[in-house]
């Protein structure tokens, strides 16, 4: 890969991670308001809904930006424009029929699934969006087929902006409808709410994409009209669509069949076997799920975004045969992801208490069992990391059935451990913890065994493991003491202001760990930086690979450390 082509995709990396970012920063911030809304109950019936709609979603649209980025960018590689363009149009025809087929079954099968009756409304309210995201997905794929990441960076933050606004506004107008004593009435208008949302995130970005397309619809078909290749028909090219398109499904449908199962056996075995009550189990799901898994997916959003712009690269290696090419990009981007992911992870291990407080304020009691629950899946965000970056890397070297075949092996021994746990146990949430680690450990190991045989990767065991762990660990050190001393330090501060303001309560739980959290987070990114350059880490040139790696290192520089 010449020097050029290299900068090309750390830039596009660093697009579509940045927005990813952004996008999840968004989600993040847009659901503290949502919760004090719509409750715990609430979070509760949207997630048991949402997992099916994923479900769905996934099997009709969901992976089709992948599948779609691939077999267009190995046209491109050869300069099949028309074949290329002829793939996109039979892909909307696809998504078109599986799309409408699966908001049918979303709409039609709601009350017949086993989840609460509640979430089994708020899934109709989602069923329309299944048929929109499907174009959505497509545009995508053709756009990032052709190595321009920034369309789809934009749509992403548009959608999540319109979400957030939509989510909040809908579940206040809807909770409002009802009296205060219908809680569980209250909870399922807000999740209403929220679902509205996600589908108005949906359509606005679809829109933006399709005006993308038709600014760029004139120089699309002057490189069409030149194209001298032979013609692929419709049949042939609906076939390529399914080959590959099946697997992408298949290794992420079970992934999140993974979920709903979990949330069936979950909410079954406190139901019917230990006697638990419904409202209460929708509410410790709801902590699980609206709260730790929220926070704990924001990082992961980085290696969601190098996955996505890797694959073209990969893909076009593969296409002209070097394999040495496409191992070494893989190396490039696995380093990067790990020297993100390892100190998020010790991150949100130290600081999980303070972060939930920030960003879930309310209710204050679930806040201590939502801490530990991150506590717990903080290592998650360097497994799901590791398996989203080799699915990718997989899939883009043909392999498409190895991470389904993966994905399946490792639902045995999750499932399996989760129902012990649920049924011997009184670990209730925490077993929900248990198996999402063992899932995605299973997923990174697996993943990366058959990837190292089809693919020469070489890994600098000390700079891509070792001494980003190390730093890591002594960050942490460094954050969880500087969070303690500034907490105390700000809290009678924050009583005496707030108190004034607002009343005790608030500054109690607000706004002395706000400003800890903030001067902690921001210690703890310089040291982690200190220590990885200085013990030799990480070079310029590393940090450069970073999103917006070229201002971090000139901040570096003016700091000393580089």
């Amino acid at each position: 890969m010449s020097s050029e082509s290299k900068k090309g995709l750390y830039k596009q990396v660093g697009f579509l991670a940045i927005a990813g970012v952004i996008s999840r920063i968004i989600g993040l911030l847009y659901r503290s308001p949502l919760t004090a809304i719509i409750k715990d109950l609430g979070n509760g019936y949207y997630s048991a809904a949402y997992d099916v709609y994923s479900i769905v979603l996934l099997i009709s649209a969901y992976s089709i930006p992948s599948a779609m980025s691939k077999i267009i960018s190995g046209k491109l590689a050869v300069r099949e424009y028309r074949n290329a363009h002829r793939i996109f149009k039979c892909a909307l025809v696809y998504v078109a029929i599986v799309g409408g087929v699966g908001s049918l079954l979303a709409f039609f099968g709601a009350s017949v699934l086993p989840i609460p009756r509640q979430a089994g409304v708020v899934l109709k309210f989602f069923a329309p969006t299944i048929f929109f995201f499907g174009f959505l997905g497509v545009l995508r794929g053709y756009v990032q087929a052709h190595r321009n990441m920034i369309p789809t960076s934009v749509s992403q933050i548009l959608e999540q902006v319109f979400n957030a606004v939509v989510s909040v506004g809908g579940a206040y107008a809807l909770v409002n409808l009802v009296s205060e004593e219908e809680q569980s009435r209250r909870a399922m208008y807000g999740a209403i709410g929220s679902a509205l949302g996600t589908g108005s995130g949906v359509v606005i970005a679809l829109l933006f994409m399709l005006f993308v397309y038709r600014v760029n619809r004139k120089g699309i078909h002057r490189r069409i009209d030149r194209d001298i290749h032979e013609d692929m028909g419709n049949k042939e090219a609906f076939k390529l669509i399914l080959l590959i398109v099946t697997p992408f499904i298949l290794s992420t449908a079970i992934y999140n069949i993974s979920n709903f199962l979990n949330t069936n056996i979950f909410n079954y075995i406190l139901l019917h076997i230990k006697g638990m009550d419904e409202d209460l189990i929708t509410s410790l799901f709801g902590v699980y799920k609206g709260r730790a898994m929220i926070i704990s997916n924001l990082p992961i959003a980085l290696a969601s975004a190098a996955a996505m712009a890797m694959i073209p690269e990969v893909s076009t290696a593969f296409a002209k045969g070097n394999k040495e090419e496409a191992g070494n990009t893989v190396s490039r981007v696995m380093r990067v992801i790990l020297m993100i992911s390892i100190p998020a992870a010790v991150g949100l291990f130290v600081l999980a208490r303070p972060v939930t407080m920030v960003l879930f304020p309310h209710p204050s009691e679930s806040i201590p069992r939502a801490a530990l629950l991150l506590m717990i899946l903080a290592i998650t965000v360097v497994f799901y990391s590791v398996s989203t970056l080799t699915n990718a890397v997989l899939q883009g070297v043909g392999k498409v059935n190895a991470p389904v075949i993966n994905a399946a092996i490792s639902l045995i021994p999750q499932t399996g451990v989760l129902a012990l746990l649920l049924f011997y146990t009184n670990l209730n949430d925490i077993a929900l913890c248990i198996a999402t680690i063992i899932y995605s450990l299973m997923m990174c190991i697996l993943n990366n065994i058959v990837m190292k045989k089809h693919i020469p990767i070489k890994y600098d065991f000390k700079k891509t493991y070792l001494l980003p762990s190390i730093s890591a660990l002594v960050m942490g050190i460094v954050a969880f003491c500087t969070h303690m001393i500034f907490e105390k330090l700000f809290i009678k501060l924050s009583l005496w202001i707030t108190m004034k303001l607002y009343g005790e309560e608030i500054a109690k739980y607000y706004l002395s760990n706000l400003i800890a959290t903030v001067i902690a987070v921001g210690i703890a990114m310089f040291v982690y930086f200190a220590v990885l350059i200085k013990s030799g880490g990480a070079s310029e040139d590393d940090i450069k690979r970073f999103p917006k790696g070229v201002k971090i290192a000139q901040i570096l520089k003016k700091l000393r450390i580089l």
